[in-house]
């Protein structure tokens, strides 16, 4: 008994080993292979009944071989190994550069036949004729009535022409244009930037050009087509004479925006190869309202922008959003074209209590630019109020005095609007304020309050003697 028992614990270890085993080969069957199916489940689409008769599986059998067959030929027939495209592309541009050497021999060979055929009529009716005049008079001759000839004259033209290249320029060209539309097509976007950028007379420099890569969009893990070929075209501006247009200019401002290169756009702007336009300061401006972080590089180029294109009340904004108040100060004491109403529109798109201060006072000993009562009254309409109470309480807390000297040397706003200011002071709850200005006006000469009944008189007169 006690040998049956160790032979059968031994076998029993064997079974559980050689479970454990199959346990692992079959994981390891599901894990490489995902299509594994447990024969133990009903066939798909076959009912309980059809899986044990044997008519039944032959006919899904030979239905199987069907599909099979078809897949297998279709895969014959409707797909290409990825390979085989590369090879094909390669043979394609092999036969391309075959193709343009062709037409370029034949196109030599064509102007050398027409060159002999003119020179051999040339000779025929030099033998013809006396040969009193040298021969190569005698084809000078034949230039200066080239209009006789028709097109042969523009062959004789090239034959007495000291540089060949002008006669080649249009065949450049046009070897240029189809180059480009060739690389566009092969999605060579980077080359293709390249040689619109080295384009004889900046030919594939324009909207055209762009839009072809525009209409290529993005494409995942690679560089906008766009983007490179405003760069390719910026970056060689200096060996032009003439910047680069306007319209391009401004797509190309748009385009390293939308990408987010800051960097690009700072390049571009200051080697001063563009053509800058009102346009594409604003596209900049607006960039700034949501870039708070780099606001003040976005305000920097679009000053740049504005003062080539002599836009000054836009560059007056530009340094006041920045923060240059006293720039601002000696950028309008340079030019002195601001009108009041300039000023008045500059505080209203940037309320900066400085700068208000700044255009309300006197400034090297000469009359402040702008009325203060006007500037408070101006912002209030402007529903500036959080503005106006600021500046009302620095005012308030320079006592009597200082009130008495801005109503005094205020050349810009009459005793009526000072009294309206007065009474907006009142209603904002500044009543001290309110009956300085009042005593203010009061006392002034020639100032005398009349009654309230009639409708026909104004609430205020005075005389300044």
């Amino acid at each position: 008994m006690r040998i049956i028992e160790n032979n059968s614990l031994k076998i029993q270890l064997q079974i559980d080993q050689m479970k454990q085993l199959r346990a692992e080969y079959e994981t390891k069957e599901v894990k490489h292979y995902t299509f594994y199916k447990d024969p133990s489940k009903p066939i798909p689409g076959m009912t309980l009944q059809e899986s044990v008769n044997l008519d039944a599986l032959s006919r899904y059998m030979k239905h199987l071989e069907d599909k099979y067959a078809e897949i297998k030929q279709a895969m014959l027939i409707k797909y290409v190994p990825v390979q085989k495209k590369a090879d094909l592309d390669e043979e394609m541009l092999v036969l391309l550069k075959r193709r343009d050497v062709a037409e370029n021999l034949n196109k030599e060979l064509q102007l050398r036949h027409q060159k002999l055929q003119i020179i051999s009529n040339a000779l025929t009716s030099w033998l013809k004729s006396d040969m009193s005049s040298p021969f190569q008079d005698f084809v000078e001759q034949i230039q200066k009535t080239k209009d006789l000839h028709g097109d042969q004259g523009s062959i004789v033209e090239e034959l007495l022409e000291d540089d060949p290249s002008k006669a080649k320029e249009a065949e450049i060209m046009l070897y240029y244009i189809e180059r480009f539309n060739e690389l566009i097509s092969l999605g060579e976007y980077k080359k293709a930037a390249c040689f619109a950028a080295s384009s004889p007379r900046r030919i594939l420099q324009n909207m055209g050009a762009m839009n072809k890569f525009k209409a290529v969009g993005k494409i995942r893990g690679k560089p906008l087509p766009l983007l490179l070929f405003f760069e390719a075209i910026f970056s060689t501006s200096h060996a032009f004479r003439h910047p680069v247009g306007a319209d391009l200019t401004l797509e190309g401002i748009k385009c390293g925006l939308s990408e987010k290169r800051l960097d690009l756009v700072i390049n571009w702007v200051t080697q001063e190869k563009l053509t800058f336009s009102e346009e594409a300061g604003d596209v900049i401006c607006k960039h700034a309202d949501h870039d708070t972080f780099n606001k003040a590089k976005y305000l920097a180029l679009a000053q740049i922008i504005y003062g080539e294109c002599g836009l000054h009340k836009k560059v007056l904004l530009c340094l006041c959003k920045q923060g240059q108040i006293h720039g601002a100060m000696e950028y309008i004491q340079q030019f002195k074209d601001f009108s009041p109403d300039d000023l008045m529109q500059i505080i209203t798109l940037c309320p900066q209590t400085e700068l208000i201060r700044c255009l309300t006072e006197e400034r090297n000993g000469k009359p402040p630019l702008l009325s203060f009562g006007l500037a408070i009254l101006h912002l209030f309409s402007k529903n500036m109020e959080k503005v106006g109470i600021k500046l009302l309480q620095e005012i308030n807390k320079g006592g009597k005095d200082a009130v008495e000297r801005l109503v005094i040397n205020d050349s810009f706003c009459s005793l009526e609007r000072w009294e309206e200011m007065a009474n907006v002071c009142l209603q904002k709850g500044f009543d001290k304020l309110s009956d300085d200005i009042m005593a203010i006006l009061r006392s002034q000469a020639g100032v005398s309050e009349i009654s309230e009944d009639g409708d026909t008189v104004n609430l205020m007169e005075h005389i300044f003697w």
